[in-house]
């Protein structure tokens, strides 16, 4: 493995953990209705445990309603329960072969604890992209270790490794600041 394999798998590494970290932003509840917020509630689903996305379709009425239409008839009840048991505070309303599941308005006390959370997720984030870095660098140093690369060349690849690892951190902090003040938003 050449240094350049080296920055470019960091790199993709690095990627890969936002869009891990974008990934969990999605299912932390703002005061707005988003469909992605059911994604991780499970249905079972003729004994088995399915995600909610797989059973139904799942789309926005307005702002604070989220529709749920079950693609079988006898599912409503089980998707209703799964709901309501989820640990997302949520109260489904079955109207006929519809689900409307209605997003409660946050208190101020429970958008400081979101953004606590997410303030959390940002940091396990950053700890991710921070050991990626730390892997790189070892690697490298392995290369001088073995004599396939100078050590002008590891002082060169940590300083790029750094600014990539610096551009990622950042990406995170903008990517926390967005969504404390959406949840923050009334």
């Amino acid at each position: 493995m050449t240094i350049a394999d080296i920055k470019t798998t960091t790199q993709a590494k690095m990627d890969q953990s936002i869009a891990a970290f974008k990934n969990n932003l999605t299912k932390i509840r703002t005061g707005r209705a988003n469909p992605a917020l059911l994604d991780s509630v499970l249905v079972d689903y003729y004994g088995s445990s399915v995600p909610l996305p797989q059973v139904a379709n799942v789309a926005l009425i307005d702002s604070r309603t989220i529709s749920v239409q079950p693609w079988e008839k006898g599912m409503g009840a089980k998707i209703e329960k799964a709901i309501r048991e989820s640990d997302l505070g949520l109260n489904p309303a079955s109207m006929g072969d519809l689900i409307r599941v209605p997003m409660p308005a946050m208190s101020e006390e429970r958008r400081k604890e979101m953004t606590k959370l997410v303030r959390n997720e940002g940091e396990s984030a950053k700890i991710a992209v921070r050991n990626l870095r730390r892997d790189a660098n070892e690697s490298v140093k392995k290369l001088v270790k073995d004599k396939l690369a100078s050590e002008d060349d590891q002082k060169r690849a940590e300083a790029d490794v750094q600014k990539v690892t610096d551009k990622h951190i950042t990406e995170i902090d903008q990517l926390i600041a967005g969504k404390e003040q959406e949840i923050m938003a009334v």
